[in-house]
């Protein structure tokens, strides 16, 4: 039985743009690397790591998504907006709550919710 999701690791084709876009967001990392493996960035929170590595060969695969409680989802839209991210769904009321979809640089969709 799974207690619960404890890692998600993305591959990203620029590490310093992605660890930005993500920094943007609220997240906070820390450079890594484990034996012989490559240089990435790490950011614990909730009993959940959030890894950006290097993609190997350059090429992304971007049909994962990702998503994350944010708070002040607002103040987040336009803080990416100002430094040129794609928003691809202006922040809307949901049943959920209000939500958002961006890009991140390496063309993954980022869902962003707001409990309201």
């Amino acid at each position: 039985m799974i207690n619960h999701l404890n890692l998600v690791v993305i591959y990203s084709s620029n590490l310093e743009v992605s660890v930005s876009f993500y920094q943007n967001l609220g997240l906070t990392f820390n450079k890594e690397q484990h034996g012989n493996g490559p240089q990435h960035y790490s950011c614990e929170f909730e009993n959940l790591i959030f890894e950006l590595y290097p993609s190997s060969n350059g090429i992304v695969d971007v049909s994962t998504r990702i998503g994350f409680n944010v708070i002040d989802l607002e103040h987040i839209v336009e803080s990416l907006r100002s430094n040129g991210s794609l928003i691809i769904n202006e922040p809307t009321i949901s049943s959920w709550g209000k939500r958002a979809v961006v890009q991140d640089p390496n063309g993954y969709k980022v869902e962003l919710l707001e409990s309201i």
